[in-house]
């Protein structure tokens, strides 16, 4: 079983979490939570932008609105499902005495928010009617 599907299945089963290792610093785990809460908080704010560029952008062509929110919601749901792979990830490596583990997620979130961003400078520039 690959380690992936290990880490879904303790996202629903965190007292498993808790049989391995000991039990690091509660600020340790504590922080971990706050990290796991601005990324959901991030997931949020990209799925509410997303749903906002379809709504309140009529006049912008399909394709273009159409594109960019599901950047948006697509960016979403993998921040929040990254939100808690990364939170069970750190809690076992914690427990364990191991390194935190490394991620590249947060340059890839980065350049998809980029990509984004660039695209609605364009859309800015070249105007909506279409």
């Amino acid at each position: 079983m690959s380690e992936f599907v290990r880490n879904v299945r303790l996202w629903f089963a965190p007292e498993r979490v808790r049989q391995e290792g000991g039990t690091p610093d509660y600020r340790f785990s504590l922080a971990n939570e706050r990290t796991f809460l601005a990324w959901l908080r991030t997931a949020l704010a990209l799925i509410g932008g997303g749903f906002a560029v379809d709504q309140f952008l009529p006049g912008l062509r399909w394709a273009w609105r159409v594109g960019l929110a599901l950047a948006l919601l697509g960016a979403g749901v993998l921040c929040a499902l990254r939100a808690v792979n990364h939170y069970v990830r750190c809690e076992r490596a914690m427990r364990r005495g191991e390194d935190l583990p490394a991620s590249r997620f947060p340059a890839v979130l980065s350049l998809v928010v980029a990509v984004v961003a660039v695209a609605m400078v364009v859309v800015v520039v070249v105007g909506w009617a279409g």
